[in-house]
């Protein structure tokens, strides 16, 4: 395995190349850009990086759903990072190219929804394509089979292009989630900011299976961030749960909570407890949640069993 190569969703110029230039360890890795999410994840899986950086989610399309079934399936990954990147676009075209000559646009299908009224105030007659990517579609300008992409600015001067139009986003303050995957390992120290990711299949289908799984994380105080359910691809009505919840494996209610889950779901794939990008400590920790009440607990039922409950 390449311990010094990151492969991320390409080709140079796209988001996901921009928010992986945040972390401070890019600057000493060598940055392969492949064609998408299963390719660049599986050059983890095969030993040919050490680290695969992806999308998983927006904040105005939802999930990319490439990403949550790749990690819902095959080769077990973990997640070690993330990072929010704010999103802005810009109309690339070829030097020259007014906002009359635009017939045609690309882009990467989960940009067409957070440029869409944009797109039909000022180029109501242009034709829509989607594109692999952004910048896959900024390339595709630069060959002439579009008259315009929408992308990050940043990608202009890779593909030769103009910015004719700045800062498009329909939606304000719209942010893209990446994670950096890799092999599983030993999870990082909890820093009193952190997130942790599962994959939950319910067992069966019948009345009340997924408040059964809701009910492990609700008792216990841990606060979910996001639950994503997608088709196992076993057929009709057969979904598994893609979770984020707030804190750490090491914190006594989230590791209490998996445990709950894998009693009664037939199969829980654990992604990793990560520091969270925007570094803030969770706010709804209820009393009785703490690692010193479940230590406290733990410490009366010993005592119960010795009969020394009451002392």
């Amino acid at each position: 395995m390449s311990a010094t190569r990151y492969t991320y969703l390409g080709p140079a110029g796209t988001f996901t190349e921009a928010a992986l230039r945040t972390l401070p360890e890019a600057a000493t890795r060598e940055l392969v850009p492949l064609a998408s999410v299963p390719l660049v994840l599986d050059a983890v899986r095969g030993g040919e990086a050490a680290g695969a950086f992806v999308p998983i989610e927006n904040s105005v399309e939802g999930a990319v759903t490439a990403t949550n079934d790749e990690l819902a399936s095959g080769t077990p990954l973990m997640i070690y990072r993330e990072v929010l990147l704010p999103i802005a676009f810009a109309l690339l075209v070829r030097p020259g190219t007014e906002l009359a000559d635009i017939r045609t646009v690309t882009s990467h299908p989960v940009a067409q929804p957070q440029v869409r009224r944009w797109l039909a105030a000022n180029l109501p007659e242009a034709r829509w394509e989607s594109a692999a990517s952004n910048a896959d579609g900024a390339r595709l300008v630069a060959e002439g089979r579009f008259d315009g992409a929408f992308a990050g600015e940043f990608a202009a001067p890779i593909y030769g292009l103009d910015p004719l139009v700045k800062e498009i986003a329909d939606a304000q303050n719209a942010t893209t989630r990446f994670i950096l995957v890799g092999r599983p390992g030993r999870v990082s120290s909890p820093t009193g900011a952190d997130k942790t990711s599962m994959v939950v299949w319910l067992p069966d289908d019948h009345p009340g299976a997924l408040l059964e799984l809701l009910q492990e994380f609700a008792v216990r105080g841990v606060n979910l961030m996001r639950i994503e359910s997608r088709p196992t691809g076993e057929g009709l009505g057969s979904y598994c749960f893609l979770i984020d919840c707030e804190g750490h494996l090491a914190d006594r209610r989230v590791s209490e909570a998996l445990m709950g889950l894998k009693r009664i779901c037939p199969q829980v794939r654990f992604l990793g407890s990560y520091p969270r990008a925007d570094q803030q400590a969770s706010e709804h920790q209820r009393p009785g949640t703490s690692d010193a009440d479940f230590t406290a607990a733990a410490d009366w039922l010993s005592r119960c069993l010795d009969g020394r409950g009451d002392i």
